[in-house]
């Protein structure tokens, strides 16, 4: 028989004051109308195992686990780089040209090539799921540029996720 117990509470069962990482907690397991169910208390509040108890343990309240960052959907960022790519906009090709860069990286887009005219640089790029071809004119961005475009870029597209 399998048993599902939910993890440590974020408070205590007695008092209702959360948990701090750290603090010693008591954790009983008790069974209520045929159901388990785990119940913990700060250290203060623990007067013992309660009537019926099945089993009980002590265990220190973890560290705040760090956020983990999220992931922003590389197919997702296609679609956008296509919209940027199919209505030009100077105002955002620097903002086209990192988010080249930044699918280039995630190997969601492909380097072709190089081309110059009118001593203007072009990255040649092709999507790897068989998009066309794209001419991306290089902006010539130091790497402070590119990391502050970066982090607006990244920004942006959290936010509208979320």
């Amino acid at each position: 028989m399998d048993y599902h117990l939910k993890p440590l509470g974020k408070s205590c069962s007695s008092t209702g004051k959360d948990f701090v990482p750290g603090e010693l907690v008591h954790s009983v397991i008790i069974e209520k109308n045929g159901q388990l169910i785990r119940m913990d208390f700060s250290d203060e509040a623990w007067t013992g195992a309660p009537e019926g108890a099945v089993g009980e343990w002590k265990l220190q309240v973890p560290e705040a686990a760090a956020p983990v960052p999220k992931k922003i959907d590389p197919d997702a960022l296609m679609q956008c780089f296509e919209q940027l790519y199919e209505t030009p906009n100077q105002v955002q090709e620097k903002f086209l040209y990192v988010l080249a860069l930044f699918l280039v990286q995630k190997r969601r887009l492909k380097l072709e090539g190089s081309r110059s005219e009118d001593q203007i640089s072009y990255l040649q790029l092709s999507g790897t799921h068989g998009e066309g071809n794209f001419d991306i004119r290089d902006q010539n961005l130091d790497e402070a540029e590119i990391e502050a475009l970066q982090q607006q870029l990244n920004t942006q597209f959290l936010e509208e996720w979320e």
